[in-house]
């Protein structure tokens, strides 16, 4: 990043994002194009309502979380009648309730990989298969921003027409990029629908993307980055960016696994009902706040955890598994958890080495 100061329409840059757009088709695991902006996941979130939504049309929201809900507010500020599958934080959907809320004119269907709030793993898959048994013409759109580099996401063989990514998250590198891959099908409606857009417009980035550019000043520095990060994947696979991939993902579902043990081993709760790859998401013990476990290790130890989101703050506290973020880090936090709730937490018995003894056992099962 330091050194990546080309300027945006010259040669090198057309190159670099030329070369880029094309490793991110082998990270998402897609032959569809490919598009980068420079925005927070949200930006995405929001081009994918405002490019294949216009006013009036119906869509359907799966929402498990706080950002769920966000894609219900997105699709109400641009005009859409929102239905909604709704469950409590930490739950998921029953394919049966997604069947019934679908219609013949819903038009969109907006949900999550992995609700990045309570850590819970959503079904894309089987969403993805009940739109093709229905013989929908409803677009699938997958927030996948948590869900890329930690779960599997066959965007092209289940079907999804949108599946959103974001720089901070599995590519390890700061926030300010988001990218999406977009299905033939998205393409030819965002020809017939008419919800105002500008610089969120992805026809226009489709179109200078094809000559190496972006339609409006790039974040270079961190498009560099992410070229450099795609790079790093690759060469934990002898430069098979597909093969990092599937390493990365592989990696994230073992430290997940391990995390999981060690807390329940501790005496914890986990909250989500199907927890993912990205993050584990734990109760707090009955009548504390989860703010002790994310205070004490950060003033302790120097280790970020992040407590709950809305309704869930105070009450649960999560863990995250993003990138290569490895065994050697993984058990180092999980010691460092050992200390904080032996001192802090005298209620749950826990002795030295408990968690510890369960996140061994998982990691030497996982890697046989």
């Amino acid at each position: 990043m330091a050194a990546a100061d080309i300027h945006h329409r010259t040669p090198e840059f057309r190159a670099l994002y030329t070369r880029v757009l094309a490793q991110l088709k082998d990270f998402v695991g897609t032959k569809n194009d490919v598009i980068i902006l420079s925005s927070s996941g949200t930006g995405a979130m929001e081009a994918s309502v405002s490019n294949l939504t216009s006013p009036g049309d119906r869509v359907l929201v799966l929402t498990a979380g706080k950002f769920g809900e966000r894609w219900s507010a997105l699709a109400k500020a641009f005009g859409c009648e929102v239905d909604e599958v709704k469950v409590p934080y930490g739950q998921t959907f029953d394919l049966e309730e997604v069947k019934k809320e679908l219609k013949l004119e819903t038009r969109a269907v907006f949900m999550q990989a992995n609700e990045t709030s309570t850590g819970a793993r959503h079904d894309v898959k089987g969403v993805a298969e009940l739109l093709k048994a229905a013989n929908s013409e409803a677009l699938l759109i997958v927030d996948g921003i948590t869900g890329l580099g930690t779960s599997v996401l066959d965007m092209d063989a289940w079907g999804i027409d949108v599946l959103i990514g974001g720089s901070q998250k599995a590519v390890m590198i700061p926030p300010g990029l988001s990218y999406l891959a977009v299905s033939q099908k998205a393409w030819e409606r965002m020809e017939a629908t008419y919800n105002p857009r500008y610089y969120f417009d992805l026809r226009k980035e489709r179109k200078n993307a094809k000559n190496g550019e972006s339609a409006y000043t790039p974040a270079v520095a961190l498009i560099a980055a992410l070229g450099a990060a795609l790079d790093w994947i690759a060469a934990q696979a002898d430069g098979d960016l597909a093969a990092g991939r599937a390493k990365l993902v592989d990696n994230a579902e073992t430290i997940a696994a391990m995390t999981r043990a060690a807390v329940t081993a501790m005496g914890f709760k986990l909250f989500a009902v199907t927890p993912g790859g990205a993050a584990t998401a734990v109760y707090a013990p009955e009548g504390t706040d989860s703010g002790i476990m994310v205070k004490e290790l950060k003033s302790r130890f120097g280790a970020i955890i992040t407590n709950g989101q809305g309704e869930m703050k105070g009450q649960i506290f999560r863990i995250a598994h993003l990138g290569f973020f490895d065994y050697l880090d993984t058990m180092a936090l999980l010691a460092a958890m050992e200390q904080v709730v032996v001192k802090s937490l005298p209620q749950l018995g826990v002795q030295f080495g408990t968690g510890l003894v369960a996140a061994q056992k998982v990691y030497a099962e996982h890697t046989k």
